[in-house]
């Protein structure tokens, strides 16, 4: 069955590497829109990332299907011809570079507007375009520690860690795309097009709104929140994760337990006294829970309606029976790597991110989106024989 997404139609420039633009780009793609990514002849560097299936990494496989490949030298003047003509066709262009990078080649917001009015340009960058920090470097383990999120994520020793995901990026990737949505609704309004900026920096601090609030208002010492929610290790080696949002769900969770003296004791009788006495609670619970198994502890909780889950590794949330039912994994065939299968996209029908290209090799689709330009096999053979272009 073909599906035709919401942005069918529309021409997208991804000047990105890496996670978040990429990400970006791909999100468009599966809405339906073509995606070419120009990338260096030595490809994406997230091609070099990890370990290596051909020219091809996990990441570099996840975050691009959806695309075509054109790899071009930006930094001939053939090179940056090409890439001002495809921008001239596009609704989009996408890009992560240093702040002024392309701009220096002709290639930023302000020539190319000349060029397509109704471009929509979006610039995600590490600290932004302008301010003291613009010309940094930044990564997501960078964008993590400097937002905050680092300082909250406290081992048991104290020591600040960052989040195993690559979370900034991924998030930066996605508010991107938010905001090209709302651009691209005002472009069929007004009929112009915009400029948008976003970094790392600012969408990691983005999702820690209430926490500052919270640091703001009880100067700088916020009150530990929902005590005991935490993760319990379980007889058999596992482990669960218990939540709490309101007072009787503190009732439910101890009654379900067992331990109904805990729900009597005043130390525990509400969430600010619970933070105020939370070490011999915490203890407490970790003993009980300690003598049950995983499963056995998850259906007292779920029997008694406690948000509780276990603590899944990948192989257990793949083979889940409510992933397996919801068709929560999508698979992912590249043809020359090994299979693999990645979460489906929220929001997306699943036939369309089943048909969805796997991502493409470095310049793939070169020979196909010259002969779009008009460029004949002479010129493009020159071209390759120049070093402006990498053919397959």
């Amino acid at each position: 069955m073909t599906i035709e997404g919401a942005y069918s139609g529309l021409k997208v420039l991804d000047l990105g590497q890496g996670i978040a633009a990429p990400y970006c780009a791909m999100l468009l793609a599966m809405h339906g829109a073509e995606v070419t990514k120009i990338e260096p002849l030595a490809g994406d560097w997230s091609r070099g990332l990890g370990t290596a299936y051909g020219d091809h990494t996990a990441m570099s496989a996840h975050y691009n299907r959806g695309k075509r490949s054109l790899a071009l030298d930006l930094k001939t003047a053939a090179g940056r011809d090409i890439a001002i003509a495809l921008a001239r066709r596009a609704d989009i262009v996408v890009e992560n570079n240093r702040p002024g990078a392309l701009a220096r080649l002709g290639l930023g917001y302000e020539a190319l507007v000349v060029e397509n009015p109704r471009l929509i340009y979006v610039s995600i960058s590490g600290f932004g375009q302008e301010g003291p920090y613009a010309n940094l470097p930044c990564t997501d383990s960078v964008a993590q520690a400097y937002s905050g999120l680092v300082a909250l994520n406290r081992g048991d020793d104290g020591t600040p860690h960052r989040v195993g995901a690559i979370i900034i990026d991924t998030l930066t990737g996605l508010y991107a795309a938010q905001a090209l949505g709302v651009a691209l609704y005002a472009r069929e309004r007004r009929g112009v097009g915009a400029r948008i900026a976003v970094s790392l920096a600012e969408c990691g601090a983005a999702i820690l709104g209430q926490r500052l609030a919270e640091h703001v208002l009880e100067n700088g010492a916020p009150r530990v929140l929902n005590v005991p929610t935490g993760a319990y290790r379980t007889a058999d080696g596992g482990w669960v994760m218990i939540a709490l949002i309101r007072e009787a769900d503190f009732v439910r969770l101890v009654t379900a337990l067992g331990r109904t003296d805990l729900a009597g004791d005043p130390r525990f009788a509400d969430f600010a006294a619970r933070a105020a006495n939370a070490a011999p609670l915490f203890a407490a619970l970790r003993e009980t829970i300690a003598s049950e198994t995983t499963a056995s502890c998850l259906a007292k909780l779920r029997a008694a309606d406690v948000l509780a889950d276990r603590i899944n590794g990948f192989d257990d949330w793949l083979t889940d029976p409510h992933i397996v039912a919801t068709g929560g994994a999508v698979a992912v065939s590249p043809g020359d790597m090994p299979a693999f299968r990645v979460p489906r996209t929220p929001g997306l029908p699943p036939e369309a991110e089943a048909a969805l290209a796997p991502a493409p090799h470095v310049g793939e689709h070169g020979r196909a989106v010259l002969a779009e330009l008009g460029l004949g096999d002479d010129r493009v053979a020159a071209l390759a024989a120049d070093g402006v272009v990498r053919l397959p």
